[in-house]
């Protein structure tokens, strides 16, 4: 009688590292940390440049920023500003160098830049409806966050809840976000119903810094930022920027001219953008100098042919 040996049991291999929880379920991946609780974006950027049909927007721009910082674009009207905003934040295309928002490289992740990057207020592209009440842009803006700009666990867990608790955390939101842009409703002429076009001029740019705090952004862009304002009115927007950094949350400024410091020692990058300088190349100059004025309107309308295009993406 032949006695049967048993079989040795096979080795088993080590599992590869994943990056997925080992008590995890099988076949679920770990969910995506929301940006939100990243804090805010640092911003750097090496020899960057951005070419139209016209020639040169911008050439060899330069910014370092810590997260929480404010960086105030400044510069002659004409010289680029507002489409190194719009590079900076992933609307538009750069031509040369390369730049990272948050860890995100700007040429190859420009999708997950927009995501974490809001516009708080760039005429041409985000302008508010004049006709529409501050209550309904608020109002409007929340259900849109919740439709499309949360993330997908987090989406979940707020289906999960009961109506009532769903209008409780977006009433919180809304006076966060409110609270942060240091808007009072109450000392509008109609509260909540008061028109966007009844707005003064710091009033609307409150306005939008509030409705792109309700997606609890990690960086935000604004353009013309002391345009038409008077010196105190100035002074009152860039603090506001201030506070908004000084809570962790990264601010693009574009400015006519850059503030000497701000309140509350919030760090403060300034980019100058001088087209006589890095706007164009020595085959892109013309032969012969021409007017300064034809210079500016050239640039305007390239800059305007930009935010056409940005508009529509």
């Amino acid at each position: 009688m032949t006695r049967h040996q048993p079989e040795p049991e096979p080795q088993r291999q080590p599992e590869p590292d994943t990056g997925r929880d080992p008590a995890a379920p099988a076949g679920r991946a770990t969910p995506a940390p929301d940006p939100a609780e990243l804090g805010g974006a640092a911003v750097e950027a090496g020899g960057i440049g951005l070419k139209g049909p016209r020639g040169w927007v911008f050439r060899e721009v330069t910014v370092e920023a810590a997260p929480g910082s404010v960086v105030a674009l400044t510069g002659a009207s004409g010289t680029g500003r507002t489409c190194l905003l719009l590079a900076l934040t992933g609307r538009m295309k750069l031509t040369e160098g390369e730049a990272r928002v948050g860890g995100l490289r700007l040429r190859k992740q420009a999708a997950a830049i927009r995501r974490t990057a809001a516009l708080a207020h760039v005429p041409g592209v985000d302008d508010l409806e004049p006709s529409l009440t501050v209550g309904e842009h608020l109002r409007e803006r929340v259900l849109l966050q919740r439709r499309y700009g949360t993330a997908p666990l987090a989406a979940l867990k707020a289906a999960l809840r009961s109506p009532r608790q769903r209008r409780a955390d977006a009433r919180r939101v809304h006076d966060e976000a409110l609270a942060a842009a240091g808007l009072d409703l109450a000392t509008l002429p109609k509260g909540p119903r008061t028109a966007v076009r009844d707005l003064e001029r710091l009033e609307r740019l409150r306005l939008c810094v509030a409705l792109a705090l309700i997606g609890r952004p990690r960086l935000i862009a604004v353009d013309d930022v002391d345009l038409k304002l008077s010196a105190p009115l100035r002074e009152e927007a860039w603090a506001l920027l201030a506070s908004v950094a000084a809570s962790g949350v990264t601010v693009l400024a574009v400015c006519g001219e850059a503030p000497a410091g701000l309140p509350g020692d919030v760090p403060l990058v300034v980019v100058v953008t001088d087209r006589a300088t890095g706007a164009r190349t020595a085959e892109d100059a013309p032969a012969e100098p021409a007017p300064k004025a034809d210079n500016t309107d050239e640039t305007e309308k390239e800059t305007a042919d930009a935010l056409a295009e940005t508009g529509r993406a």
